[in-house]
């Protein structure tokens, strides 16, 4: 006989006896306190989760006595007996977890299926249950299949394995602390349901998580069974909390315990005596030293104590004094470091204002063409003056004029060919935008694009237009262009179309005659600027029409379009030059441009500069700040020129390119009269300043106030910046009063007057 079938012929013995003496008899003790029951004598079973019937706690066993020895006049208290069917019998089912070896015991309705199993099974060890895999007698079970299809029966035990597909991740570990494992989860209890019938009961057993107090109870006189209180299957109360923290009597006295050690070894010395001989080969001779008293062994520690002290604050002292130079090392490697970057910055400037000078191509460009241009004929025109008189001072004014007219049209020669390039520019970026398909974003984030009729209508123009202007093609490749073309316009009858495709036939006429590509240039021209009007017209090309200037409603013209007092022409609001001070100005851009190139010929790039710093700093500081961004370039250039003089503050630097507009009190946002004109090297330290009026001078304090008195006073009369306007500090408040021009007035009046002013 294998040692499998010994065991489940000893466990199958054991279950017999146990259902025979399943019900103990207990003795009531002293005082109505149950006494507790003797162990019976009866063999354990051979597995170590099933132990024996008086191994569950009292309130299993009262469970199943109440339920089998209750008197007759305690029938209408039971609970009705219901009539299960055999699937919904329950049977124990024992888990060996593998590889540990651990028992889980459940009891389990054998109609539900193995995958109920797992789940229950998955909750209890906190593990998915897809990990978990079953068998039984070495064969893996299918989850579809029941405890009834594998063959156990009602009130009958299995015994199943199973073990984590993924024991790395996965490691099955029972919850139960080991100390319970010696005590068995589910028993099956006999109960007797009538005359001769027993019934197998399975009962499960719910471990408390704390001992409860045995609260007493009552003895039933004729059978002996025993009834505790209902106090025994809830948790005990717990006692109210005082609020007060109450210490116990031992906690605060001291108890003293005097105790004698005596060592375990006993040691003695041996000498040579009468008798006895002891060896001296292994002796040691010693002499004895000079005799130090307690005085000199503790002045000896002094000093060396001295001594430790002393190379100690040594070693501190040094790592203070390699700390400070450090410091110093960093400061002046991040003072070189600056000064670095100001040369290097200072040095692009000058590459980038070289650049524009030799190769200009924004209007910008050409203004500091002629800033140059004007500064050099001043300087010339000075000397002449100052050096020549008469005849010889006239010739060198003419000489000195006619070198002026070449330069003008030297620069004039750079602006048509820089305003070629740009119209190429200008028309390139005007046809992929209108052939550009519509992009917005997702509520994901992602960017969406759509293109519709007009897009891609737009997108064949396009292209078409690309073909036209192509030089190197062949003859075959230019007819079949001019051909499409041709049917393109073709669709729309009107002037232009019809222009342009008699120009069309010009062109296939004198080809097919053998005229050369150079000599069909001009015709080419006017086929491309014909085709490029077509493109722009909102009736060929509807995409164009968000993108043209000039709105095609007149409606929309009527209230967007001013008079041009310098070359009288009624143009749209984009043509002219907005200022916080004005809406439009009486010149249009050309215009303006004109006569700066004609009489003062200044560059406000440098004002600009300082303009894009000044937002892009507030912008860092405050994400709402609106003051720098309603001043345009004309009216930050009379901020720098007129209140600031041009120059700064602190040390009087007169080089725009590396001044910067700041705030004074950097708590308070920046406006025209919170500001203070610096180079780029005192701004790093002003910015440092918590309070001005502890850092500065008073006589500087009133100079910078004045300013600013100057800069509201101007900034006042604009109706987009009087809304911004603060109430003054006193301080500036006192000095506006004091600078007031004092009038004549009689001495009643003056009389009057005095403590105003002092007020």
């Amino acid at each position: 006989m294998s040692e499998t079938e010994r065991k489940e012929n000893e466990e199958q013995k054991a279950g017999e006896e146990e259902e025979e003496n399943l019900v103990p008899n207990p003795q009531p003790g002293e005082g109505g306190t149950p006494e507790p029951t003797p162990e019976d004598d009866r063999e354990p079973r051979s597995d170590a989760e099933e132990v024996n019937a008086d191994g569950p706690s009292t309130d299993v066993f009262e469970e199943a006595e109440t339920q089998a020895d209750l008197p007759e006049e305690a029938e209408p208290l039971r609970e009705p007996q219901r009539k299960e069917n055999v699937g919904n019998s329950t049977a124990t089912v024992k888990v060996v977890l593998v590889p540990e070896g651990h028992v889980m015991t459940v009891a389990f309705a054998i109609g539900l299926s193995i995958q109920e199993l797992k789940r229950h099974l998955a909750s209890e060890l906190r593990v998915p249950a897809e990990v978990l895999q079953i068998s039984l007698d070495g064969r893996v079970v299918e989850e579809h299949q029941s405890l009834m299809e594998l063959g156990v029966r009602p009130h009958s035990s299995t015994r199943m394995e199973m073990c984590s597909v993924d024991p790395n991740t996965h490691p099955l570990r029972p919850v139960r602390p080991p100390e319970h494992d010696n005590m068995p989860d589910v028993l099956t209890v006999r109960v007797q349901t009538g005359e001769g019938v027993f019934e197998e009961v399975v009962v499960e057993i719910e471990r408390p998580r704390q001992q409860k107090v045995f609260l007493g109870g009552y003895k039933h006189l004729l059978t002996g069974a025993e009834y505790h209180h209902a106090a025994v299957q809830t948790l005990p109360k717990k006692r109210p909390d005082r609020g007060v923290v109450v210490f116990s009597r031992d906690t605060q006295t001291v108890e003293l315990k005097s105790q004698i050690q005596q060592c375990a070894v006993d040691v003695s010395t041996q000498m040579t005596g009468i008798g006895c001989y002891m060896s001296c080969m292994k002796d040691k001779l010693l002499t004895p030293g000079t005799y130090i008293t307690a005085d000199e062994y503790h002045d000896r520690r002094l000093k060396a104590v001295i001594r430790l002290q002393s190379y100690v604050r040594r070693w501190l002292a040094q790592q203070e004094v390699n700390g400070l130079r450090r410091d110093r090392d960093n400061r002046l490697a991040w003072l070189e470091l600056q000064e670095q970057r100001r040369k290097e910055e200072k040095e692009e400037q000058l590459r980038d204002r070289r650049q524009r000078w030799m190769n200009p191509q924004k209007r910008e460009d050409f203004n500091l063409l002629f800033q140059a241009l004007e500064k050099w004929r001043r300087e010339e025109e000075q000397e002449i003056n100052s050096t020549l008189k008469g005849a010889e001072r006239k010739a060198a004014l003419c000489g000195l004029l006619e070198q002026e007219t070449t330069l003008i049209s030297a620069i004039g020669r750079h602006h048509i060919a820089a305003q070629s390039n740009n119209f190429d520019k200008t028309v390139k970026n005007f046809l992929d935008k209108s052939a550009a398909p519509h992009q917005w974003r997702a509520g994901d984030g992602r960017l969406i694009e759509m293109d519709t009729l007009h897009t891609i209508r737009a997108r064949e123009l396009k292209e078409l237009y690309n073909n036209i202007n192509l030089s190197a093609v062949s003859q075959e490749e230019r007819l079949q262009v001019l051909m499409t073309l041709k049917h393109t316009v073709r669709e729309h009858r009107c002037q232009l179309t019809q222009d342009i495709v008699d120009l069309i036939d010009r062109e296939v006429d004198l080809m097919t005659r053998g005229v050369k590509a150079a000599s069909l240039e001009g015709l080419r021209k006017r086929i491309s600027t014909l085709f490029l009007q077509f493109v722009k017209a909102p009736a060929f090309n509807p995409e164009a029409a968000r993108l043209l200037k000039v709105p095609q409603n007149p409606s929309k013209l009527k209230n967007n379009m001013f008079l041009c007092r310098a070359c009288d022409r009624y143009l749209h609001a984009t043509n002219f030059s907005s200022t916080a001070s004005a809406c439009h100005s009486n010149q249009c851009r050309d215009c303006t441009g004109l006569d700066n190139i004609a009489r003062s010929r200044n560059d406000l790039s440098c004002y600009k500069s300082i303009l894009r710093r000044l937002r892009a700093d507030e912008l860092k500081i405050n994400d709402e700040a609106k003051i720098p961004f309603l001043l345009q370039v004309e009216d930050l250039r009379y901020l720098v020129e007129v209140i600031w003089a041009s120059r700064s503050a602190l040390h009087g630097s007169n080089d725009l390119y590396s001044l910067v507009l700041v705030r004074w009190e950097r708590h308070r946002d920046w406006s025209p009269w919170n500001c203070i004109l610096l180079s780029k090297e005192e701004t790093s330290a002003h910015l440092e300043v918590e309070d001005v009026h502890k850092a500065y001078e008073s006589t500087f304090i009133r100079r910078v106030q004045h300013k600013h008195m100057l800069a509201r006073r101007h900034f006042s009369q604009i109706s987009t910046m009087s809304e911004y306007l603060d109430s003054p500090p006193p301080a500036a408040l006192g000095n506006q009063l004091v600078s007031m021009p004092i009038t004549m007035t009689t001495g009643k009046q003056a009389t009057n007057s005095t403590p105003s002013s002092a007020h």
